[in-house]
């Protein structure tokens, strides 16, 4: 039986790729589903477990590195090892970089989505290492492209790129792989939660949606790479045309990511 933790595992991406976990392998896999959201939790545990596998809810914030350590404590207790890591949990942000007036969100933003992973895979590692197992780091499109209004945002995808990618070489005689996975625009609510120039919650998405990858389609992509044990999984194609052209004509890039936005929320 695989064990598998996805942090974020209470809606969005890691729901999903929980939920395909489980229809796919049934009762040969546990899923260790980690967020703040307990009752979230309970609900995609109890789909999950309808498919046939074995679940564990233990709710995380990945804010806090006792927690990170403790969510891989009880998976460790409970079933004695551990094949997967996803590192999903995150949050979004899209602000003017001159219209924040305090950077302290900034901050908190780089502890969940880059500190949050760093402090899960550490605690884990000891057993992936056993298992020579996998680990994922879910980043996005803005980890590989500065996206404007999206310098928080892209700085702590773009810090997990590099995190990951000096990981992966580590690791590479131990037998664990390491995924990044690179989603686009997914039909998710992750920007309406995201940080506001302010602080609080947008409550609104910056780019448009209208042809956003339907989140099935990029947890069937991330679960594909982390199961082949690949290097990166790069989505959409303008995502991997943007990537390369970002070498030969960035100037075409930034119009490309300028392009994305709405027209309120573009810079004047």
């Amino acid at each position: 039986m695989k064990v598998i933790i996805i942090t974020g595992g209470s809606d969005g991406i890691g729901a999903e790729m929980a939920r395909q976990l489980a229809r796919r392998h049934g009762a040969g896999v546990a899923l260790v589903l980690a967020a703040r959201n307990r009752a979230t939790l309970e609900q995609v545990s109890a789909e999950c477990m309808a498919a046939g596998a074995q679940t564990l809810v233990v709710p995380t914030d990945v804010a806090v590195q006792a927690q990170c350590a403790a969510l891989v404590e009880a998976c460790v207790a409970r079933y004695g090892r551990i094949d997967a890591l996803v590192n999903n949990a995150g949050r979004s942000a899209h602000a003017l970089f001159e219209e924040v007036a305090d950077l302290a969100w900034y901050q908190e933003l780089m502890t969940i989505n880059l500190w949050g992973s760093v402090w899960c895979t550490h605690a884990a590692l000891p057993y992936l290492k056993q298992s020579r197992g996998a680990i994922v780091g879910v980043s996005s499109l803005a980890g590989l492209v500065g996206v404007p209004g999206r310098t928080a945002y892209s700085a702590t995808k773009f810090a997990m790129g590099g995190f990951f990618e000096a990981l992966r070489a580590e690791l590479k005689s131990a037998g664990v792989s390491v995924t990044l996975a690179y989603p686009g625009v997914v039909a998710t609510q992750i920007r309406h939660r995201g940080f506001n120039a302010a602080g609080g919650a947008l409550g609104s998405s910056s780019l448009k949606e209208d042809k956003a990858m339907p989140v099935e389609e990029c947890a069937a992509l991330i679960l594909a790479g982390m199961e082949g044990r690949k290097r990166e999984v790069v989505m959409s194609a303008k995502g991997k045309l943007g990537r390369w052209m970002k070498l030969i004509a960035p100037g075409l890039v930034e119009r490309m990511a300028l392009a994305a936005l709405k027209d309120d929320v573009k810079p004047r």
